[in-house]
């Protein structure tokens, strides 16, 4: 059960303006090793249409009341009242000054939730409602103030003193200690708050903006990691070069600072001039981080900073409206990784990840619109719906609009909405007003969840030279809403001859060869005359809207568009479903007891792609087999034993058939001379491991020694762990070697346990589940960290379907018993891990059952408003 009793939901529709607004808030924190004290000063107002003699109720939890004073005078005790979660005050004046002193724990503060310890420092995270947690608050985003920080502290183990906006006065105070002053001019809600205090180091770099502002970049860190902290400065400088030429914005403040800490909840924070980062999104050298690790540092860098706009200078009314920034900082992210690498292979990556769990949340009793309607917890909506789903409804409006209308629309919201908290509909009346174009239906993505699928034909008559795509729309039902309209969807088609070339029609304008089919009724047809053969549809071209689309087409179509199309997503996407098609009919094969074949047709198309010289990120994705995740959803009811069968069939079955041009294209992509973190360098690096991974599906003793020499160069990090991930998931004898030698190797830089971690947990072998369990009581795991419990709990319950899955039920009893062990210590991250087990309907009998049992078990315990949330969801479908 609920720890509170009777978990309250929060309904949009109950949203009211604040009855008091704060215009300014000067802090002041004396940090302690024990019992840190926060004074607050708040100028307080009370909103035109409020009634004379109202209470004002503030946030605050875990707070002990020191000092209450209104204008200088300290409150009677029948003037104000405290509980859990709040103080309220009885019938303040209009205006007045509200000043408080409380005292809080910061280094008793495992949910990692407002101020508390990291390692050696203080740090704060106060989105969604952390700083309640601070001081008492009016904490709601549209309560927006301009704050003034004095932070004080031992100077010998605080050196450094941070918080939001331009630094000011600073002095040496008795007993050793020492102050700093920072004013931030921008008004903020309390969400954006930010303070900081250790004794770091720092690497330095300016940034001059169009206009001539000269702005100091620092980034923070122990002085161990500092020498990981370049290729984050760079990811920044080109954030800020690349948002002045894309949309216009500039950085307003003097300074911007980055800091980076080993215990965060989430990715990083856009705290306004003091961005707080998980260390594993700053710190990277070729040695201890990987491709991927430098690209997600890029991508999170460039968000945290896009968000200066999209988010801190325009933010959101309220949390409902939250993939207002999250979602159109995600789009500009995206936007801004293309351009720095392979636009169409960063394409794949995001559309990969969509479909595979945001799909899937969208088809889970957990589904909601990007806009929900009401919530428990609001850390419960930090969703890939809200994040992902809501970039892809950004992107369908630029689509829509096109790139010079929607410049526009961008520069109309900036404009006219700065330093305002504003709502999706706001955003929409931009994208409206700059084009002229009637958005109404559109709104729909926003209030809806759910994925919708197309189901489309077509018909081709020669004589009149016309070919026609017909389009039926249907969206599921889910939790919130049955019967659904239709939504307005954009989709991007090309007509493809023989030849591989985009056959233009007479009678529609195209896009680079493509037309934009925007539809908005259940049915619809479009015509595309002077069509002079019958051609086959490349649809949804660049994935143009989050929809599912049905075409029946041959194999012989899908092996012409994985060759022909001159859409490199479509091309990815066709192999994506021709190797759907072949696994899942031979998933059927094995269900019914014979023997599982490969289509010969399929292992030719195979060979002919690896051979055909494409660009090797391309090839890579084109050649990557799609995951069981991803499988399953095209199954009535999800068979993993049967998924990974035949999977690993597969794999095998080219390896056999395709050694020889496996080895040769791994040889070709081998490269042992400097390390390169380009979008060039890394596509290599990515086809020869994919390489590597076929041959590792049947070794030979050329093979393993192939992996074994890759991992023993140790030339870089992504090298070394494709070569470790492969051994640690088979039975060789240098299984137990690396291992060691890797956790030798790197026994004291966390980020780097954590990818040992997550090989171990992701590997296949029957004792994973042991594995696991047997890691947790590693010197280096922490179930306080939250990267150490995603890494190793996480990785083997999302990441590892076959032993998570396991018969038994195993997987289930573990995860819930680590659930409950972790919501004593962090709610948010058990909710998070709970996640995977809403779909438990899904699966056979058996498992259902055994998923069910667990989630009642959670449901049954003194769980947090957190982790209730998404257990009774799951059980309530």
């Amino acid at each position: 059960m609920y720890k509170d009793a009777s978990p309250k939901a929060i309904n949009l529709s109950d949203y009211q303006v604040p009855s008091y607004s704060i215009d300014r808030v000067n802090l002041e924190f004396d940090l302690k090793e024990q019992g840190t004290r926060v004074r607050a000063e708040l100028v307080v107002r009370k909103h035109p249409d409020t009634q004379s003699g109202t209470d004002l109720r503030l946030h605050g939890e875990e707070l002990k009341a020191i000092r209450v004073a209104i204008d200088g005078r300290e409150l009677a005790e029948d003037q104000f009242e405290i509980d859990e979660q709040s103080i309220t005050l009885k019938q303040p004046p209009e205006q007045f000054v509200l000043e408080t002193e409380v005292e809080i724990a910061p280094e008793n503060n495992t949910a990692l939730e407002g101020l508390y310890r990291s390692s050696s420092m203080f740090c704060t995270q106060c989105e969604a409602e952390g700083f309640r947690k601070i001081t008492w608050f009016l904490d709601r985003p549209d309560v927006m103030a301009i704050f003034t920080t004095k932070v004080i502290a031992d100077k010998s183990k605080f050196p450094v003193l941070l918080s939001n906006g331009n630094p000011g006065e600073t002095g040496e105070l008795e007993e050793g200690r020492h102050f700093g002053v920072w004013h931030d001019p921008f008004p903020k809600p309390a969400y954006l708050f930010a303070l900081v205090a250790g004794d770091l180091q720092y690497v330095q770099d300016k940034h001059t903006t169009p206009s001539g502002k000269e702005v100091d970049l620092r980034i923070y860190t122990e002085a161990e990691n500092i020498d990981k902290c370049d290729h984050a400065m760079r990811a920044l400088i080109n954030s800020m070069k690349w948002d002045e030429q894309v949309y216009g914005r500039e950085y307003d403040l003097d300074v911007y600072n980055i800091v980076a800490v080993n215990d965060f909840n989430m990715g990083a924070m856009e705290n306004k001039g003091l961005n707080i980062f998980n260390s594993k999104y700053v710190l990277a050298r070729q040695d201890t981080a990987t491709d991927q690790d430098f690209q997600g540092i890029e991508g999170v860098i460039a968000h945290e900073y896009f968000h200066n706009w999209t988010g801190n200078r325009i933010t959101c009314r309220d949390w409902f409206q939250l993939s207002l920034k999250e979602g159109f900082t995600v789009f500009r992210d995206q936007e801004f990784s293309a351009d720095m690498g392979s636009r169409g292979v960063k394409r794949i990556e995001d559309v990969r990840m969509l479909r595979t769990h945001q799909f899937a949340e969208d088809a889970s009793p957990m589904a909601h619109p990007i806009r929900p309607a009401s919530y428990i917890e609001i850390n419960n909506f930090y969703t890939l719906t809200v994040y992902e789903k809501g970039a892809e409804v950004v992107r369908m409006q630029a689509n829509l609009l096109g790139p010079d209308a929607f410049r526009k629309a961008t520069d109309l919201y900036f404009e006219g909405h700065d330093g305002q908290a504003v709502t999706t509909e706001d955003f929409v009346a931009c994208m409206s007003d700059a084009s002229g174009r009637d958005l109404e239906q559109f709104k729909h993505w926003y209030d809806y969840a759910g994925t919708p699928q197309l189901k489309i034909t077509d018909h081709y008559d020669a004589a009149a030279q016309k070919y026609t795509l017909s389009f039926e729309q249907s969206v599921p039902d889910t939790p919130e809403k049955h019967g659904k309209p239709p939504f307005h969807v954009p989709v991007m088609v090309g007509l493809v001859a023989a030849d591989g070339t985009d056959l233009l029609a007479s009678n529609l304008e195209s896009r680079n060869g493509s037309y934009l089919l925007e539809l908005h009724d259940h049915e619809q047809s479009f015509e595309f005359e002077g069509i002079k053969e019958h051609p086959v549809p490349s649809l949804l071209r660049g994935f143009s809207a989050p929809v599912k689309v049905e075409f029946d087409y041959s194999s012989e179509q899908l092996m012409f568009l994985m060759a022909q199309d001159s859409d490199g997503f479509n091309r990815w996407d066709a192999a994506q479903s021709l190797s759907q098609r072949v696994i899942l009919g031979m998933v059927t094969q094995y269900q019914a007891g014979q023997e599982m074949q490969v289509p010969d047709g399929y292992v030719e198309a195979f060979r002919n792609a690896l051979m055909s010289g494409a660009e090797p990120a391309l090839l890579a994705e084109v050649l990557s087999l799609p995951g069981i995740g991803y499988l399953g959803d095209f199954m009535s009811q999800v068979d993993i034993d049967a998924l990974n069968a035949a999977r690993e069939t597969l794999r095998q079955a080219l390896a056999n058939s395709l050694q020889e041009e496996l080895l040769e294209t791994y040889y070709a992509m081998k490269d042992d001379g400097e390390y390169q973190v380009s979008s060039e360098a890394i596509g290599r690096r990515r086809l020869k491991n994919l390489c590597l991974s076929y041959l590792m599906a049947e070794p030979n003793e050329t093979v393993v020694s192939l992996c074994v020499s890759q991992y023993d160069a140790q030339h870089n990090m992504t090298d070394v762990i494709a070569a470790l991930a492969l051994l640690a998931d088979s039975d060789h004898l240098e299984r137990t070697r690396v291992l060691q030698d890797f956790a030798d190797r790197w026994q004291d830089d966390p980020l780097v346990m954590d990818k040992w971690f997550s090989v171990q947990a992701l590997s296949t072998r029957e004792d994973a589940l042991l594995e696991v369990i047997a890691l947790m009581s590693h010197p280096a795991f922490s179930i306080k960290n939250p990267n150490k419990v995603r890494s190793l709990i996480g990785a083997f319950a999302n990441g590892n379907p076959l032993r998570f899955h396991a018969a038994d039920g195993s997987g289930y009893q573990f995860l819930a018993d680590q659930v409950l062990a972790l919501d004593e210590l962090n709610p948010q991250v058990a909710s998070r891990m709970l996640r995977v087990m809403s779909r438990w309907q899904r699966y056979d009998e058996k498992r259902q059952h055994q998923m069910k049992a667990a989630l009642e078990r959670v449901v049954a315990a003194n769980v947090s408003k957190d982790v209730y949330e998404i257990a009774s969801k799951s059980l309530s479908s």
